[in-house]
């Protein structure tokens, strides 16, 4: 009873997550470190509300239709990418899109560890919800003692570059 009225209450809730389009420099800074702090939580359920119900993504050689399969595809990424954390930072926006770089780093259960570089585009409805994000990343294997990035991004660091490599 108690899970049914969860989802009647979630279902009657208008979805709404601020800041909303257009954008303004802030506002576009906002968006990205609050997208920045939810993936670190690598918590796909949290990280799949910020998007549609009906968002489509594509990433890497993937592409995915809603909120379902963004929470599959994030459960398997996180099973495989152990120890993930993440940078975002803006490169630009217009109106309701935003464009952003972004470095992970994270070992598999081989202890290999990578840093992955990337650059996305993303769409936004008057809601402020994610409509599309078009991923591109490459992969670089890196020495455990090169690694640069140890969770999630201390609040006096929210704005700064991202080194190139």
């Amino acid at each position: 009873m108690e899970n049914a009225r969860s989802q009647l209450e979630e279902a009657t809730v208008p979805e709404d997550r601020p800041p909303r389009p257009p954008f303004t420099p802030d506002t576009a800074r906002q968006k990205v470190q609050a997208a920045e702090d939810a993936w670190n939580t690598r918590d796909p359920h949290r990280v799949a509300l910020a998007y549609t119900p009906d968002s489509v993504w594509r990433n890497r050689d993937r592409f995915l239709t809603g909120r379902d399969e963004i929470v599959a595809f994030l459960t398997e990424k996180w099973e495989r990418e152990l120890d993930y954390a993440l940078r975002k930072s803006l490169w630009s926006f217009h109106e309701n899109r935003i464009a952003v770089r972004f470095q992970y780093e994270c070992h598999d259960a081989a202890g290999r560890w990578w840093r992955s570089y990337g650059n996305e585009l993303w769409e936004f409805d008057e809601h402020g919800l994610m409509l599309r994000r078009e991923a591109s990343i490459n992969d670089v294997p890196i020495e455990e003692t090169d690694r640069r990035i140890f969770g999630p991004r201390p609040a006096a660091e929210h704005g700064t570059g991202i080194p190139l490599h």
